[in-house]
């Protein structure tokens, strides 16, 4: 499946502008991600672009989101690793990250949430305006962008074998490279 037929899937399911938006982010981060780890880009930017496909479904039970966006992948014929990903994603339900894949969306998911929360206190509100030392600075504010899971962004060190700063250098390049769809 390219990217335009995925964008159709994930427009029949999803309809919020800030998700759709959200799904954006993280599918530029994973790209850039999959390139930087000599991974597949493409592939790894679908499953950040679906990884939240049944959200709209399922926000008033997140014991059923990732599962239910798995099995709606599974049904439109995506391989298993990227099935997997999307299910893992969700810390609710403590699955194993086993791939690369799954443990990069784990990361990068909330990154790109503290990164836009990043952008819209900014005087600029703009996401070229931001560096890695501000976005550090709001990092270590666990009052900032409480849904931003600090831990699972962390992981990136142990799992995906990036520093933190790297980390987070090479998300806000990717979602710089698309601040245009992005509104950022």
């Amino acid at each position: 499946m390219n990217r335009e037929e995925a964008l159709d899937l994930l427009r029949q399911h999803l309809t919020t502008e800030n998700l759709l938006k959200h799904t954006y982010a993280v599918e530029a981060v994973m790209r850039k991600l999959a390139e930087r780890l000599g991974e597949d880009p493409e592939r790894w930017a679908l499953a950040g672009l679906l990884h939240d496909i049944d959200y709209d479904q399922t926000a008033d039970d997140p014991s059923l989101h990732s599962i239910k966006g798995a099995e709606m992948l599974e049904g439109a014929g995506f391989d298993d690793e990227l099935v997997e990903a999307v299910r893992a994603h969700n810390d609710h339900h403590g699955l194993p990250r086993e791939s690369a894949m799954a443990k990069a969306l784990y990361a990068v998911d909330p990154l790109t949430g503290l990164i836009v929360a990043a952008a819209l206190v900014h005087p600029e509100k703009s996401l070229s305006a931001l560096d890695t030392e501000f976005i550090l600075n709001r990092f270590d504010d666990n009052s900032f962008a409480r849904g931003a899971n600090r831990d699972a962004i962390r992981t990136c060190e142990e799992e995906l074998g990036l520093g933190l700063n790297e980390f987070i250098d090479l998300a806000l390049e990717a979602m710089v490279e698309t601040s245009d769809e992005l509104g950022l």
